[in-house]
């Protein structure tokens, strides 16, 4: 047994709370792959004899861990098969106020969201939500928010919609031997999901009312674009103002300078030369026209022929993600953009006019470029840039005999699963090897579907809650929160929730539920309950993150194309987390009233 050191801890268990400690604050702090920081985590727990070898693997083989690995395949089978999109065809629709728009809206997300990855619904909904929004005449970051919240609400309905649901049932498995049920949090589930809801449109003030970013690219004068004179131009020789470059319609000249990089005086009186670079504020289609009209070229190739220049290059939008590497940098020296030929035309931050070169800009977070990319480019290959993020980049797959069958392999896994019929895992392996051998998906699609990174992430978590487990540390703050709460359960349970809804705010879900299992598995047994309650409220409690763009990957999915800013989701966020915290705790106490062990 070993002696006690501090506030009740030993020397193991202050390993694991200084590891625990110095992981969030290294996942808030720097922008280190998640998955690395996990397992360097784990690593700590391992060479300082927290755990032992089998134990710091073991979320390696975590039954909840391998099933989340084969559901990627299951959700492969229905994307390529185009289930998602002939979902959202037939059902978004033309409602006629806002709150049928969000009725419209929540109710199919979060349907899809139950069984399948919320990153990827919310994913392939962004774009279509953009285009709805303006046939319906609404800002789109009056629906991009909801959009991520059903996603949220709407995975907590099933044990396979999120991966903390995984995780927790999972271990209540290894703890009891009894296997929950894949729909045991439907009901709570689907009440919050309704008030959710009704909640949206309440606070629909509390929304903010941002233009989308990539409008700018289609009206305002908020860009930048920079052009070069190829070498041949006939322009070449005239000032700027007798080749009809210095008052242009549609935007003005902010900054001219030479092949050498030497700013010259914005002069209608300069002479043109080739290799020289005009740098134009203005309406982005009048300065394309501008660049087609006068032999130009964009600026960030060498091009030294106006011929040289592919008459179908297309352009395309994009924003920088929160967790993107190229924030405090430059475009300049991309390798993916140089690589595929890509072109820098604009860029566009939070509605203002960006007065530099548009390949020097120091980048941040929701910036948003206008690229433009050669013809017959591999759009997968850039797509896969975890730095950037496209509007409208979306898969279009053939819809036909495969969409009704992969429809069927869904259906059948989580009826076999729910009637009892065989164990989930045993259910999705069926249902993958269903979709390869259906050719629901290919074997190289069903592999790149598989996120590594992910599984990492959730197998960590595994081994983060053990350690917390193992070294006392869930039992010393269940009974601390019990000397803090007494002996109430529904305070007891309302506490821990809370304490939950908030941390999940700052890390991944699935961490929070696999660190908050042992610590609301022990306090239900010193309260002398049974603990399924419990666990049910607190699956739903770590995947209600509302008030922070990164409490949850959906919600940084939509941060860019709403054009939002940090505090517009804590505006309505924390009172949904106020809200569907109640609603969580007075559902679940219906549906799964407390019971005494006996």
């Amino acid at each position: 047994m070993e002696t006690e050191l501090f506030l009740g801890f030993n020397l193991h268990a202050w390993i694991t709370i200084i590891t625990v400690l110095a992981m969030f604050t290294t996942l808030l702090m720097t922008k280190l792959r998640t998955d690395l920081v996990f397992m360097s985590a784990v690593g700590v727990l391992y060479v300082t004899g927290v755990l032992d070898a089998k134990e710091a693997f073991s979320g390696f083989s975590s039954t909840s861990v391998v099933v989340i690995g084969v559901l990627f395949v299951v959700v492969a089978g229905l994307t390529h098969t185009g289930v998602l999109q002939w979902i959202v065809r037939h059902l978004l629709g033309q409602p006629t106020t806002y709150g049928k728009a969000v009725v419209r809206l929540m109710l199919p997300v979060a349907a899809l969201s139950s069984f399948l990855s919320n990153t990827t619904v919310v994913a392939m909904f962004v774009n279509i939500v953009k285009m709805w929004s303006k046939k319906l005449g609404v800002s789109p970051s009056k629906l991009l928010i909801p959009l991520s919240y059903a996603s949220g609400m709407g995975g907590v309905c099933t044990l396979i919609g999120t991966p903390p649901n995984l995780i927790i049932s999972g271990l209540y498995e290894e703890k009891t031997g009894e296997a929950m049920n894949v729909l045991a949090t439907t009901i709570p589930g689907l009440f919050c999901l309704v008030v959710g809801v009704l909640s949206v449109i309440a606070m629909r003030r509390l929304l903010p009312n941002r233009k989308a970013p990539d409008s700018d690219f289609e009206s305002t004068g908020d860009y930048t674009v920079e052009l070069r004179v190829p070498s041949d131009n006939p322009h070449i020789g005239k000032t700027l103002a007798e080749a009809g470059l210095f008052h242009v319609k549609g935007g003005s000249l902010i900054e001219f300078y030479h092949f050498d990089d030497v700013p010259m005086p914005v002069s209608e009186d300069e002479y043109l030369m080739g290799g020289d670079h005009l740098v134009y504020a203005g309406q982005i289609d009048e300065i394309l026209e501008l660049r087609n009209s006068h032999g130009l070229v964009i600026a960030d190739h060498h091009v030294f022929s106006v011929s040289e220049i592919d008459k179908n290059r297309q352009l395309r939008t994009a924003y920088i993600t929160f967790s993107s590497n190229l924030i405090g940098t430059t475009l300049a020296d991309n390798p993916v953009l140089s690589k595929n030929n890509i072109s820098i035309v604009a860029i566009s931050r939070n509605g203002h006019r960006i007065q530099e070169v548009p390949r020097n800009v120091v980048l941040k977070a929701g910036d948003t470029l206008l690229l433009e990319f050669p013809p017959h480019i591999n759009m997968s290959e850039v797509e896969k840039d975890p730095n950037l993020r496209f509007f409208d980049s979306e898969d279009v797959p053939n819809i036909g005999s495969g969409t009704i069958i992969s429809t069927v392999i869904m259906i059948a896994m989580v009826a076999l699963s729910a009637l009892g019929v065989m164990p989930l895992l045993q259910a999705a392996f069926l249902a993958a090897a269903a979709m390869l051998i259906f050719r629901c998906c290919n074997a190289n699609q069903a592999m790149r579907a598989v996120n590594w990174d992910i599984l990492m992430v959730f197998a960590g978590s595994v081994v983060l809650g053990l350690a917390i487990q193992k070294t006392g540390i869930a039992e010393r703050l269940a009974l601390s929160i019990l000397d803090v709460c007494g002996t109430n359960p529904l305070i007891v349970m309302t506490a821990i929730c809370l304490v939950g809804t908030f941390i999940t705010e700052f890390i991944s879900n699935t961490a929070a539920g696999a660190m908050f299992f042992p610590i609301m598995y022990e306090a239900a047994e010193k309260l002398g309950y049974e603990p399924f309650p419990f666990l049910i409220a607190l699956m739903i409690s770590v995947s209600s993150s509302f008030a922070t763009p990164i409490g949850s990957p959906t919600h940084m999915l939509v941060y860019g194309p709403g054009g939002y800013r940090f505090g517009d989701f804590m505006r309505i966020g924390l009172l949904m987390n106020l809200i569907i915290l109640a609603a969580n705790i007075f559902i679940v106490n219906i549906i799964y009233p407390l019971t005494a062990v006996q």
